[in-house]
């Protein structure tokens, strides 16, 4: 891995290391100064997954990123196109310009991700989820603002051996996880297995991961341009992690989240390792989630910073943003949280949000206003968390959805309201409904019922069609869960 391909670094005013963008004729030439043999072409499929083709280095030339590749279609890329409209055509975007360390050097391979267009000079595909995100980084400056600044915090978990079975569907269905770490591993490799919830930074050996995280964190920072603040153990026992990468742009964190699901599960698999975003495959413990901190900035000024306010020191402009998030958060659950594994995460007990509140310290709310410091050193990073997401779903469309509802609130004036400092999991529902708290949807059918009655503020950045196949898509998947048999069905149930 050491020295090709890595990514050259200038400093910001406040002395944060911060990748230089590069051109397209940057990229040429690096093409042959890193030896580049094969350029891997990326995009995002509309439900989140990373897809690719590959062409020769030496097929790319500087009008290629104006006229794109024309080698995709488009009707067998999940929500993309009909098979009577299917080409399609992929545009580099240089600036996202990457070696991709792991390939042998024989076969050097850089990647570049893409913008995804009609052929035929018909224009932007709408269904492009990068092109929703830019949309959504538009939809900010016309309001007044710069820009918004994003620092998703995305959760995974890194298992031994995975194996599953579900085509046997007709005499059975199973899983199975294996884990160095694991509760249930009495003979792990390390000695000292975590417990249950108790996987919250410790040190080696029980840790076993250190070093992973330490090399994806490497390979982030030196190969693909995305700077990372820290790395540490999550509270799951199984191989749970995090690794936090400094905040960016709109699309660009979107770049940088596929980017690090890409990173982290190659480099799994090349130390014979298993990888997933999956947010819940640890029974009874803590599920893997994307928490995701926001801002809005203009002139050089955080907005969402006021020394006036004594609680948190949240700007009005912040309070009408979160009210937003909270206003919508219902809808937004379809977006954010899209798998019916998304609300096994959404339970009481295990750190994830369930109730729409918000609060300081409060983890069992879905919005936060952290407030580590107090005082000027807050200028800098006041920002609103919201804390439902997880990291299954799509981060365009989840950042484009969060800009949206929080556009809204201040349009609307949706004030925030008062913080709940109290364990929400412990109030009486009397209280809860005393407070005007609202529940998140319980599973994924109920969040699509919710964004179908609640979609006019996504439309001003969603194309209809977008939403209509959102709903399509998740109503099918969560119609394909739900007509199995659970196993812990035949437990309940065989005998009556």
């Amino acid at each position: 891995m050491a020295g090709i391909g890595k990514v050259p670094y200038s400093k910001t005013p406040e002395g944060k290391l911060m990748p230089l963008k590069r051109t397209s004729e940057e990229v040429l030439k690096l093409l042959k100064e890193d030896g580049i043999k094969f350029i891997d072409l990326h995009f995002t499929d509309l439900l989140g997954r990373l897809q690719h083709t590959t062409i020769r280095a030496d097929s790319l030339e500087l009008q290629t990123f104006e006229e794109g590749v024309p080698k995709l279609d488009g009707s067998s890329i999940k929500g993309f196109t009909e098979i009577h409209e299917s080409d399609l055509v992929l545009k580099p975007d240089p600036s996202t310009y990457g070696v991709i360390p792991w390939v042998p050097e024989d076969i050097k391979m850089a990647r570049m991700i893409c913008d995804v267009y009609w052929g035929f000079g018909l224009g932007r595909l709408s269904r492009d989820p990068r092109s929703i995100a830019q949309k959504a980084e538009q939809a900010v400056t016309k309001t007044g603002y710069d820009f918004s600044l994003w620092g998703p915090e995305v959760e995974f978990f890194v298992f031994d051996k995975v194996e599953w079975d579900v085509l046997s569907a007709y005499r059975g269905q199973s899983y199975r996880v294996e884990s160095r770490e694991a509760a249930w591993n009495s003979g792990c490799e390390s000695g000292y297995p975590i417990r249950f919830k108790e996987g919250y930074f410790p040190a080696s050996p029980q840790d076993t991961f250190t070093e992973f995280r330490s090399e994806c964190a490497k390979v982030l920072e030196e190969f693909f341009g995305i700077p990372c603040d820290a790395h540490h153990h999550e509270v799951a026992t199984a191989g749970q992690g995090e690794i936090d990468m400094y905040r960016d742009t709109l699309t660009s964190m979107g770049d940088s989240v596929m980017t690090y699901k890409f990173v982290v599960k190659n480099i799994a698999k090349q130390k014979g390792l298993t990888a997933t975003m999956m947010p819940k495959p640890v029974f009874m413990d803590n599920a893997s989630g994307m928490h995701v901190h926001v801002s809005l900035w203009k002139e050089g000024r955080n907005l969402f910073y006021d020394p006036e306010d004594p609680r948190t020191e949240l700007s009005q402009l912040g309070r009408y943003f979160g009210g937003g998030l909270l206003d919508h958060g219902r809808s937004l659950a379809a977006i954010v949280a899209p798998t019916t594994n998304s609300y096994r995460r959404l339970v009481p007990g295990y750190e994830a949000p369930v109730y729409l509140a918000w609060s300081r310290s409060n983890r069992s709310a879905a919005v936060r206003v952290p407030v580590y410091h107090k005082g000027p050193k807050m200028a800098d990073a006041k920002r609103i968390e919201f804390r439902p997401p997880d990291p299954a779903c799509n981060p365009y469309l989840c950042f484009a959805a969060l800009v949206a509802a929080g556009l809204d609130g201040i349009k609307k004036k949706i004030d925030i309201g008062d913080p709940v400092e109290e364990d929400i999991y412990k109030l009486s529902p009397e209280r809860r409904r005393q407070l005007g708290i609202q529940v998140l949807p319980a599973t994924l059918k109920e969040a699509v019922e919710c964004l179908k009655s609640d979609s006019e503020y996504l439309k001003p950045i969603f194309p209809p069609d977008v939403i209509e196949k959102i709903i399509e898509l998740e109503t099918l998947e969560d119609m394909e869960v739900s007509l199995r048999p659970h196993p812990y069905e035949f437990y309940l149930y065989f005998d009556r």
